[in-house]
Formats: structure tokens, sequence, C-alpha cells
């Protein structure tokens, strides 16, 4: 009774632990990937600069007349003298307001 079992289960066995190796070469390669990745990296980079530059023109639309020219000359002068310390001309300094 038992041996009229083993064979099928067996062969059953087997047929279910063949295939297993097969599966090992779905998917897609390293290379693939590295690039898709990249490419998901460019695309969000790219919609986070069209989403901070939407802000940034909404922002200046709030303001009234005053403080957008305020904030454009400062923002031309900041571009002027980079990211570090900011100090006045010579003239502005000595006859300024």
């Amino acid at each position: 009774m038992i041996k009229k079992y083993v064979l099928p289960l067996i062969l059953l066995l087997t047929l279910f632990v063949a295939p297993t190796p097969a599966f090992a070469q779905e998917g897609i390669s390293r290379k693939k990937q590295e690039k898709t990745l990249a490419k998901d990296a460019k695309k969000e980079k790219k919609t986070k600069a069209k989403q901070e530059k939407r802000d940034r023109k909404r922002h200046l639309s709030v303001q009234d007349k005053a403080a957008r020219k305020r904030i454009k000359r400062n923002t031309k002068r900041a571009d002027r003298g980079g990211s570090g310390k900011h100090r006045d001309g010579f003239f502005r300094r000595t006859f300024g307001k």
C-alpha cells in the first residue's frame, strides 16, 4: 500500500523542484536595474525642481509690489556675492541709507 503512493509522490516532488533553477534566470539584470533607478532619480529631481519653481512663483505673486522689489534686489545681490558672508560695497557702507 505504501509503495503504491511513494513513486507518484517522488515524481510529484521532482516536478515541483525541477523548475526552480529556471526561475533564477528571470528578472532584470543589475545593470538594467541601476539604469532604471538612475532614470527614476532623474525624473524625481526634475519634478522637484519644477515644484520648487512653481512654489517660488506663487510666493512672489502673493507679495505686494514693494516686497517683490525688495526680494528681487536682495536675490540679485546674493547671486552676485555667492553663498559666503555678505558685505555691502564701500560707497553703500559710507554713504548708504
